[in-house]
């Protein structure tokens, strides 16, 4: 067994377990939440949860507060339901990755929209 098999197999236990809870929290603040990942320290100590929230800019904020406050409740159901030495420390983190990729397929698609009209107005110039 590799030395990261254990935090991989804890990572996806906490990720299935958060992705039911999160939208089982009363929290209004709590919006449209997307468990994407989750990495655990190798020590089990802390874990880091990426996820993705639909909305603007006011609701992405007013989930993460969310989240944050409910990190002692989401830290005891993880601690209930996986049986381990030491329930680690939770951090959120908004993961970005999916909204950059989506931010340069747009910019792509106006290169490309840009580009055919100077080629469609070349090839008009010298005929």
């Amino acid at each position: 067994m590799g030395s990261g098999a254990r935090p991989e197999r804890v990572a996806e236990e906490f990720r299935e377990i958060l992705a039911e809870e999160i939208p089982r929290l009363k929290d209004p603040r709590v919006g449209f939440v997307t468990v994407t990942r989750v990495e655990v320290s190798p020590d089990l100590r802390k874990a880091t949860v990426f996820y993705t929230v639909m909305g603007q800019d006011k609701d992405h904020r007013s989930t993460r507060a969310g989240l944050r406050s409910a990190r002692t409740h989401l830290r005891a159901v993880l601690g209930h339901q996986v049986r381990m030495k030491f329930t680690p420390d939770l951090e959120f983190e908004e993961d970005v990755g999916l909204t950059q990729v989506e931010r340069v397929t747009e910019l792509l698609k106006e290169i490309r929209a840009s580009s055919s009209i100077d080629e469609s107005s070349q090839s008009e110039e010298g005929e």
